[in-house]
């Protein structure tokens, strides 16, 4: 059962997603907040696997209650949830530590598979901010994945996949490894390359 904390300053927001999350079996909404101030206790108390964050809300916004709720617990994955899908959001957002970056106005299944993703360990994002986040780091260093001192040749290859954007099955399936091998392997990546998350590991391969 995945444990959710949904965290928005708007009830309707709430209630909807709640109503989702309770239509399927494996997914628990353990609790609500509507400021980022709430999302930090109620974390630290209940203990979710995936919080469901906003970014713009009254007094502690959710970029602030991201990186605190990380510090106290770093096994906690966030997922951001706003309409807000542009730069000057997504990348606080990012070295905040969020895990994903999903658009309100994404369909109700791409919600619940970025819930199941991130508390999988993968990292959900709206198909256009991905794009966007690929373009950029194309665009910055000419498409040429870095070729980074200190990793393995394996951790090379997933450190590459990563940056075409593979999942972590689709890269164990390339490779002809286990998932959990996979995520490994990505462990180590984070901690060599100094990266919070997949899509910082996909930065760092394209140098930017």
């Amino acid at each position: 059962m995945i444990r959710v904390l949904l965290v928005d300053d708007q009830h309707l927001i709430r209630a909807g997603v709640r109503m989702l999350c309770d239509a399927q079996p494996d997914i628990e909404v353990v609790g609500e907040a509507d400021n980022g101030r709430e999302a930090i206790a109620l974390a630290a108390r209940l203990v979710p696997d995936v919080v469901v964050m906003d970014l713009r809300m009254p007094g502690v916004d959710g970029i602030t209650a991201t990186s605190r709720i990380l510090a106290d617990r770093p096994a906690t994955r966030v997922l951001v949830l706003t309409t807000f899908g542009d730069d000057d959001h997504l990348y606080p957002a990012l070295t905040a530590g969020a895990c994903g970056f999903l658009l309100k106005d994404a369909p109700p299944a791409d919600l619940l598979d970025g819930v199941r993703r991130a508390a999988a360990g993968d990292s959900p994002f709206s198909q256009e901010v991905l794009q966007r986040l690929v373009q950029r780091a194309v665009h910055a260093r000419a498409a040429a994945p870095r070729l980074a001192p200190g990793l393995t040749t394996r951790e090379q290859d997933v450190l590459n996949l990563i940056a075409e954007g593979l999942s972590n099955t689709e890269i164990a399936d390339r490779l002809h490894i286990g998932v959990t091998t996979v995520k490994t392997h990505i462990t180590s990546l984070m901690t060599k390359t100094n990266s919070p998350n997949r899509v910082r590991l996909a930065l760092f391969a394209h140098g930017a």
